[in-house]
């Protein structure tokens, strides 16, 4: 998910009843709900290392209890630079509650926790069990940004502060601690709602496995997650000879419109595995891309420049290809058309000769 989810999701941990164990849960809970996304600094290496290392370590389940452990740190830092900042008789409220570290330490373990579980929702995927296994799980139910679980977070955040703001106009006394249970609903709502998508991404796997969609045997279909409407889900189909895309609607499985696809429109056949495509697979986009996508499409695009990408200049009579690399997954129809006319999280090469690497990268930026 992006950040926001994760801030706002921490805070929510924080608030649900563990800021009145010890003193800087909230906090805790904020920075490990989002620390794993540190891993964006592999961006200064490049943009295939970003895609290779992106929810990578930081993302497992022997990562997480580091990543809590690190965050306990830095809080324990923080209290102790306010504490040399400040004389015990201006200590502020919050430092007037005693420090509990296993309390903290867990606080942070369950929000470093939450991240990995809030990344497996979308369909972008997480490897929770690396190095030990490599496999990368998605569970395809939520869109990578959903304004459903924003609305419900900050609903929860909010109400307790407004609520607060009126208690003091009319003079009653501040609670301490207060939202825990708009915090706790959140959270449930959250649960509640991947709940309800699982069971309607269910329905359109059975509305697929009983419609003629494609004109050849199916081999394998995946549901993505648009969002805002649970009912409405992007499918692909995978045949021998092509892919078929189809836009799925579950909220009545018996209309003849419930699945729509066009094959003049939303068929795309299988390239062509050239030599210069064999060459693309082994270079490090290649790889990245084959490790990561589970619908990838590596394409020969011939002699087409990657925008922003000058080709390789070259002499006599040697040539170059663009190898392209996308993934299914992600060519919604409403963010699939671009002005720089690159799919999301695209990949390319440069292959010289139809065997020799030239250049590679990740949208406009070369990995240099």
């Amino acid at each position: 998910m992006e950040p926001v989810t994760h801030f706002l999701t921490g805070a929510c941990i924080g608030r649900a009843g563990l800021n009145r164990k010890t003193a800087y849960a909230t906090l805790a809970a904020v920075l490990a709900a989002e620390a794993a996304d540190l891993d964006v600094l592999w961006s200064l290496a490049g943009p295939v290392e970003q895609l290779r290392h992106h929810r990578g370590i930081t993302h497992t389940l022997i990562g997480a209890p580091v990543v809590a452990g690190v965050v306990v740190g830095v809080v324990w830092l923080w209290e102790r630079w306010q504490r040399s900042r400040k004389s015990q008789a201006k200590a502020t409220k919050r430092e007037q509650q005693a420090i509990h570290f296993g309390w903290l330490y867990l606080t942070a373990l369950i929000a470093a926790f939450s991240h990995i579980l809030l990344d497996w929702t979308n369909n972008y995927g997480v490897r929770p069990f690396f190095p030990f296994n490599a496999r990368w799980y998605e569970g395809s139910i939520i869109f990578i940004a959903e304004p459903a679980i924003w609305a419900l977070l900050l609903l929860a955040l909010t109400v307790p502060w407004i609520l607060g703001l009126t208690d003091r106009e009319i003079g009653a006394r501040r609670q301490r601690f207060s939202g825990q249970g708009w915090a706790i609903f959140a959270l449930l709502g959250i649960v509640s709602l991947w709940c309800w998508r699982g069971l309607e991404q269910a329905e359109g796997y059975t509305m697929l496995s009983h419609t003629q969609v494609a004109s050849e045997l199916v081999l394998r279909v995946a549901l993505e997650p648009y969002p805002i409407n649970p009912y409405h889900w992007h499918a692909i189909l995978e045949t021998r000879d092509f892919y078929q895309t189809a836009e799925v609607n579950t909220w009545n499985p018996s209309s003849p419109t419930a699945i729509d696809s066009d094959p003049r429109r939303d068929v795309m056949y299988k390239p062509a595995d050239t030599p210069a495509v064999e060459a693309a697979k082994g270079t490090l986009v290649g790889k990245v891309f084959q490790d990561w996508g589970s619908w990838v499409v590596i394409e020969d695009a011939g002699q087409q420049p990657v925008p922003g990408v000058d080709p390789p200049q070259l002499v006599g009579n040697r040539s170059w290809t663009t190898v392209k690399f996308s993934d299914l997954r992600f060519l919604y129809s409403f963010i699939a058309s671009r002005p720089s006319g690159r799919a999301p999280l695209s990949g390319w090469a440069y292959i010289v000769d139809g065997h020799e690497e030239a250049a590679e990268g990740m949208g406009g930026k070369e990995q240099r």
